[in-house]
């Protein structure tokens, strides 16, 4: 009886030893590091890539700059002052060699003029207009909002939702009839129309030009809006709504010197009679001097035979390389014309709202 107790228990002892043994060759021992087994050289398909920094290095990415520019909310005068309303969505942004949104910039000013049914304006010519960004709070749309975001911070938070998309993947971006967001994602932060964001930006990133700029480097926006050379009709001499707006589109590098520039303009026109009743076609969406080209007709005026354009990119990269206090300290006589002769070669057209636009954006922080 002990004698088979103890075979059993060899027996069984045998049978644990083996399974112990085949446990232990079923078992891979792990790759060691830089192992060429597919394990270890593709990394699970759900896990997301991790972002590369981006660049420092200049040139590594272009400069986008687009405005989208409106007049269709404009309005006879009756009962009410007429209105002349000039609007403009102007966006800014920095892509890499993939055509990825790196950086992006939004704002947008409304110029609203007034006029009376004798064709009298009622707005002082000498009115200049701020952008919604610099309104800030002062523009009025956090209670109405449903979110209690004003429209800065929601313009802010858009921008930040497309920084890595591409030109495609914005216009991919839902939204209902009225151009307000249906992605859940992003109703959250936006309930403003994004409609114009979307058009403006694919113009924006279609238009990105290498000038200089890094993907690291800050990106801003500066805007001039003004409206002196309007006039009230008198006879038969119909009355102008004349909006000019100046915009600079800088990167600046670690060091605050601007890296790269874009500059560029539009002018909003809106005639009425002495009557009060607008003449201008309000479904015309005017074109910024950039896009105009030759057509602007500048070139035989210049004096040196260069287009408006051609003379805006000469002082965008003039400015290129200086800090705020250098471009602040550009001196301009008593009609914005530059007195510095290294840029009186090249620049003929006036410059002083080109300073102007390029303090603001030197100041944004």
């Amino acid at each position: 009886m002990v004698y088979m107790k103890r075979i059993v228990t060899l027996l069984m002892t045998a049978v644990c030893l083996s399974a112990l043994l085949f446990g232990c060759k079923s078992s891979p021992s792990p790759a060691p590091s830089g192992s060429s087994s597919p394990s270890a050289s593709k990394p699970s398909s759900s896990a997301p890539s991790s972002p590369s920094p981006p660049s420092s290095s200049a040139g590594s990415a272009k400069t986008g700059l687009a405005v989208l520019t409106a007049l269709s909310k404009s309005t006879d005068a009756g009962q009410d002052n007429g209105l002349a309303e000039v609007d403009s969505t102007v966006i800014a942004v920095t892509v890499d060699s993939k055509g990825k949104i790196q950086k992006c910039v939004i704002d947008a000013v409304s110029a609203q003029i007034y006029f009376d049914v004798k064709g009298q304006l009622i707005t002082l010519p000498t009115t200049t207009f701020k952008t919604k960004n610099e309104l800030a709070d002062t523009y009025g749309l956090k209670k109405a909002s449903g979110i209690g975001k004003e429209w800065y911070e929601q313009a802010a938070a858009f921008a930040k939702y497309v920084e890595g998309m591409t030109a495609e993947q914005v216009m991919g971006i839902k939204v209902d009839e009225k151009n307000y967001t249906t992605q859940s994602d992003l109703k959250a932060s936006v309930t403003i129309s994004i409609g114009g964001f979307i058009k403006c930006l694919e113009k924006a990133i279609k238009m990105a030009q290498s000038v200089g700029a890094a993907e690291a480097d800050r990106l801003s926006i500066g805007i001039v809006t003004t409206m002196s050379k309007s006039i009230s009709a008198a006879g038969d001499k119909p009355g102008l709504v004349q909006v000019n707006s100046t915009y600079a589109a800088i990167t600046r590098d670690a060091g605050g010197k601007i890296s790269g520039c874009v500059l560029d303009a539009s002018q909003g026109n809106i005639n009425f009679t002495a009557m009060g009743k607008i003449t201008t076609d309000l479904s015309v969406t005017p074109q910024t001097k950039d896009e105009l080209g030759e057509a602007y007709g500048l070139k035989k005026e210049s004096g040196i035979g260069k287009e408006w354009m051609e003379q805006a990119a000469a002082f965008a990269k003039y400015v290129t390389g200086k800090t705020a206090a250098e471009v602040e300290g550009i001196a301009v006589d008593e009609k914005g014309y530059a007195i510095p002769a290294d840029i009186k070669s090249s620049v003929t057209i006036s410059i002083g709202d080109f300073v102007a636009a390029l303090t603001k954006a030197t100041a944004t922080v």
